[in-house]
């Protein structure tokens, strides 16, 4: 494999992208901003660092055929944080042991012979969005992901912040309230806390233990409730259910409201695996951001991203490629 990336063709703009995630390990096949094939696994957990890193080799040989190696000009790895994507040393992974100061971008150079970027798992889906998703064409946007957690990134006068040691816009951890329930980062009251999905689905199991017999209660019965049967319950119609949802809509508004007045974009674009009920929560955000917008805001338009989970693999894949592009 290696011998072939030592060849270069330039007849296409192939990259290869990664995501690194506690759970499973992602790759991609990239040809301008287009998914060719994609593979994925679980990730060696106990391998630690290098572990992995041998997972990313055999994870590229399934999306590449034989032939377009040659055409691999660079590769990019999404990967949570804290890590600082200026020298590509990632500082730690909370949910990956042995990882503490791993210089996964050099790594990654040695391995494939090519150029190779490390970016925050949020910027990247944020750059992934802005050049082939909802955000293709802006110049101001802010992505949002709600899942587990709430990360993201931001596009500003037309360029992808990172700020200093490439840690910025870490959007779920301002605060929306004075007190209230703690986040993963040890502080209380952060937007994270509130409007995550965990969130959601603590408060979904809260209601199934104070009514059994209503339909979260029901679901409690046979198995453990997740943050997904608050948003079916609502779909069903369950009048509890769909206050829980609202509730998330309103949440979610307040945070968007606060990354409109921060950061002034034409679009806040929501990804991750609450945006599945994106249908659901448009009406309750907006709702919110009409309200307590300052003026010049209360246009700020919230859509769903458009890359689904693709979009930190496009995201780390087409920033490897401009940076292989770009004039020495």
């Amino acid at each position: 494999m290696l011998n072939r990336l030592n060849n270069p063709m330039t007849g296409r703009d192939l990259s290869i992208g990664f995501d690194l995630g506690g759970t499973q390990v992602r790759a991609a096949l990239v040809d301008a901003g287009h998914v060719v094939k994609r593979a994925a696994a679980r990730t060696d957990v106990a391998g630690g660092a290098e572990g992995v890193m041998r997972q990313f080799r055999a994870l590229a040989s399934e999306v590449c055929a034989q032939n377009q190696f040659e055409d691999v000009k660079a590769v990019g790895v999404s990967a949570p944080g804290p890590l600082d994507t200026e020298t590509g040393i990632v500082d730690h992974i909370p949910t990956l042991p042995g990882w503490e100061e791993f210089p996964l971008r050099s790594r990654l150079a040695e391995i494939f012979e090519r150029p190779a970027v490390v970016e925050n798992d949020g910027i990247a889906a944020a750059f992934g969005e802005w050049k082939h998703g909802a955000g293709k064409g802006l110049n101001h946007l802010v992505y949002v992901t709600v899942s587990t957690g709430i990360g993201g990134g931001v596009v500003v006068d037309g360029r992808l912040m990172h700020g200093r040691r490439g840690m910025g816009a870490h959007v779920g951890h301002f605060r929306i309230a004075p007190e209230g329930p703690v986040c993963s980062c040890g502080a209380i009251g952060c937007f994270e806390a509130f409007a995550a999905g965990t969130a959601l689905g603590k408060r979904a199991k809260k209601l199934a233990s104070d009514n059994p017999s209503g339909y979260l209660g029901r679901v409690a019965a046979g198995g453990k409730v997740e943050t997904r049967h608050a948003v079916e319950g609502a779909r069903a119609g369950d009048a509890e259910c769909i206050a829980l949802v609202e509730e998330e809509a309103d949440l979610l508004g307040v945070g968007f409201t606060g990354l409109a007045h921060l950061f002034s974009p034409e679009r806040i674009i929501m990804g991750g695996g609450v945006s599945q009920a994106f249908d659901l929560l448009t009406d309750g955000i907006h709702r919110r951001i009409k309200r307590d917008a300052m003026a010049p805001f209360k246009s700020v338009e919230v859509v769903p991203a458009e890359l689904g989970d693709n979009c930190g693999l496009v995201g780390a894949a087409s920033l490897a490629l401009s940076v292989a592009n770009s004039p020495a």
